[in-house]
């Protein structure tokens, strides 16, 4: 019984470690807006048109009436965060050219475990001071030669002033980085647009006619007059429609593919913020590198608890170095991975960023290997096992909107609070969620309803198998030539605000910072 228990605390700081580290190896960096705030094979069991929902949903549950008041208060608060800020000319908006970033009381050389603060004074094209915050910027220091990074913290005064905090974690030459991602204005802008249509991605639905095939138009919302599929989940009331093919059922479609439609909201103004030279502007060319030494004089460094789920967090979070997380608040062991996972149920649902860690536990052990499910394509569902070790860990894409140019089978695909609320649980699963690329596209709406579902079956899951555990792991960031107005990292970063506020109220989930 000894060995299971710290077996099982083993894989817990095991799962700790790797949701750190795969995360910040893809999107460490920091970034601040304001100072506030077993395989599931069954039959997805959407309703189509004219159909009824054959059982009861499970306790508990939430009216939609009850939900749709859940989504509005998330919304009223973000909006407060978001206060439009529109402009006449582009002059008037923030430059990173023109503002002034100082580091006070600088010195020649820093100590390891100091604290650099840099004051940033915002200015638009013309030099003058801004008034007000909401810049979306990005911080962070590194050593690329000691494989070392960390994210800083940045607090908004709101009146276009900021304090920039590097935690001097390591020794050596360091390099620190703020970015101005996009200035106020452009925030504005992308919050404004994106709540606006739901058309920017155009899903195409192929169904199966006899011996042929036929295609439609498939969306979140369809503006057309033509008789529409809905496949509707009538308890969580999440909703898929497609134009219905003349004399072919609503149950015939198979697949699905999309494309970015040629459409926009932002005015022509507003487009030039995002052109690439004014996306992602260094603010720190001239104090780039700093030296940091050992120092004589450090103190000594308090003994640190061991990690944990449900520990709170600071901003940063931890650093890297030589490729190995060191988080601040406590202290992580080395662990053997197949060791940990010995026994273990692990459920990886949602996005391709959470497929690349089923990629990444099969590259790690060779034992686990892939069971062939007789479907193809990266997303279709993936299961790997090692039957020695009892381990089996399997991944299952979230529902709509799911964004792919390859086509895609839609024949078993289902939402995410479907899947948890068959999965059993006990304190040997371990369920990982990843949710929020698919859905910057799209007003935020659709988000926050499919994050309270997730929530709602969370809940329902811990109150009959308390030792579950759950990860909700947070977004990746995107390239910098991406296209901003779908993809903007600034829209994965208020999904992150919503997603926050959603789990506040469970305690026994480790929810990732996003350290941006």
């Amino acid at each position: 019984m000894t060995m299971k228990i710290a077996n099982h605390k083993s894989l817990l700081v095991l799962l700790f470690i790797l949701a750190s580290w795969i995360t910040f190896a893809v999107i460490q960096n920091s970034t601040k807006l304001w100072t506030a705030l077993k395989l599931p094979f069954s039959l997805h069991h959407w309703n189509f048109v004219m159909k009824t929902q054959p059982e009861p949903p499970p306790n508990p549950i939430v009216s939609p009436t009850e939900t749709a008041l859940r989504i509005k208060r998330i919304m009223e608060k973000l909006d407060q965060l978001v206060p439009p800020r529109p402009f006449t000319a582009v002059s008037s908006t923030t430059s990173a050219t023109h503002s002034r970033a100082a580091v006070l009381s600088p010195r020649d050389t820093y100590c390891r475990g100091d604290r650099l603060d840099v004051l940033l004074e915002m200015r638009d094209h013309l030099g003058r001071r801004k008034e007000y915050g909401g810049d979306f910027l990005r911080a962070r220091m590194s050593s690329p030669a000691l494989k070392a990074g960390a994210s800083g913290k940045v607090t908004d005064f709101n009146n276009g002033t900021y304090l920039v905090s590097f935690t001097l974690f390591w020794e050596g030459q360091v390099s620190l980085s703020v970015l101005l991602i996009h200035p106020s204005e452009g925030v504005s802008a992308l919050w404004r647009a994106r709540n606006q249509g739901y058309d920017r991605v155009i899903f195409t639905g192929q169904f199966n006619r006899g011996t042929s095939q036929v295609n439609t138009d498939c969306a979140l919302a369809l503006n057309s007059s033509a008789e529409l599929c809905e496949y509707l989940d009538t308890r969580d009331q999440e909703a898929f429609y497609c134009v219905k093919p003349p004399n072919v059922p609503c149950a015939a479609l198979t697949h699905m593919h999309s494309k970015n439609k040629d459409v926009s909201y932002l005015s022509k103004q507003e487009r030039s913020l995002f052109e690439r030279s004014n996306v992602g502007v260094e603010m720190m060319a001239k104090f780039n590198t700093i030296t940091v030494s050992k120092c004589h004089s450090e103190k000594t460094v308090p003994v640190k608890r061991q990690c944990k789920f449900g520990m709170a967090s600071t901003i940063p979070s931890g650093h890297v170095w030589k490729d190995t997380w060191n988080p601040v608040s406590c202290s992580l062991a080395a662990i053997e991975m197949k060791e940990c996972l010995r026994g273990k149920f692990i459920y990886l649902l949602g996005d391709s960023t959470i497929r690349q860690w089923m990629e990444y536990f099969k590259s790690s052990i060779n034992t686990l290997k892939s069971v062939d499910l007789h479907e193809s394509g990266k997303l279709q569902k993936q299961l790997a096992v090692d039957l020695n070790e009892n381990i089996n860990i399997q991944w299952q894409r979230h529902s709509y909107p799911l964004i792919g140019s390859l086509t895609y089978s839609v024949k078993e695909i289902e939402y995410i609070a479907q899947v948890i609320d068959r999965i059993g649980g006990e304190k040997n699963t371990i369920i990982v969620i990843s949710l929020g690329q698919h859905f910057r596209p799209f007003p935020i709406d659709v988000f926050i309803r499919r994050a309270l579902n997730i929530h709602d079956a969370v809940q329902r899951l811990l109150l009959r198998s308390p030792e579950t555990v759950v990860i909700i792991k947070a977004e990746n960031i995107r390239e910098m030539n991406v296209d901003v107005e779908r993809f903007s990292d600034f829209h994965g970063y208020i999904q992150y605000l919503a997603l926050k506020d959603i789990f506040q109220d469970l305690n026994k989930i480790k929810k990732e910072k996003y350290t941006l």
